[in-house]
């Protein structure tokens, strides 16, 4: 009875070890910088040897997989990197794939996620007629705009907003610095000038005549 009671309390040992780990991967994948084991340690509350002992494994485990990507001790803590096998495919992302413009659809929807946030994707689809996922997606990828809260009406809808990323490439502190858009606006003497001239043109229109001779 003993040794059956025994075997329960290592599966489930087990069974703990393998959630923690599955924790762990989800928590440096998120990361930017490498995180410490002390940390962890204080998010599992568990002993550092504990969460080092794990750790360490998973970074065995990983280069011996021989992955695109490996799980390194680094910086004090730890983080996924990418293989250095891999380095000239990552370099040539880098400098062509992310280097490359934002298409004008991009910059349309992103315009209008910066003057109309919190906004949701059914709403900046409406207001350009056409469907924006994966405008959305490459924006977001390229850490332009993020989730920021959820509509609390039905649906409880995501709302978008643009990042520090989009602020620190615009220049400016908040999306309250952007330009007015009344700026680009036409002014009232603009408008008036542009109806005359369509009612010149107008005027000066003549419908031929079905009439022969």
């Amino acid at each position: 009875m003993s040794e059956e009671k025994s075997k329960m309390q290592k599966i489930t040992d087990v069974d703990a070890e393998t959630d923690i780990r599955r924790a762990i991967e989800a928590i440096l994948m998120v990361a930017i910088d490498p995180v410490p084991s002390g940390i962890l340690a204080q998010l599992f509350e568990l002993p550092v040897d504990d969460i080092e002992r794990i750790c360490d494994s998973m970074v065995e485990q990983y280069e011996e997989a021989e992955l695109g990507f490996l799980l390194l001790r680094i910086g004090g803590g730890y983080r996924f990197q990418s293989n250095p096998e891999q380095v000239q495919w990552v370099e040539r992302f880098v400098l062509e794939g992310q280097s490359r413009r934002l298409t004008a659809a991009a910059m349309e929807t992103l315009a209008i996620v910066a003057y109309k946030q919190p906004i949701s994707r059914a709403q900046i689809s409406a207001i350009r007629g056409v469907d924006v996922d994966g405008v959305m997606r490459n924006l977001q990828q390229r850490g332009l705009i993020d989730e920021v809260s959820r509509d609390v009406g039905p649906g409880n809808a995501v709302l978008y907003g643009t990042t520090q990323e989009f602020l620190e490439r615009m220049g400016i502190n908040s999306a309250r610095d952007l330009p007015p858009l009344g700026e680009f606006v036409p002014g009232p003497e603009v408008v008036e000038a542009l109806e005359r001239s369509l009612r010149v043109v107008s005027d000066e229109v003549t419908i031929p005549s079905n009439e022969e001779g």
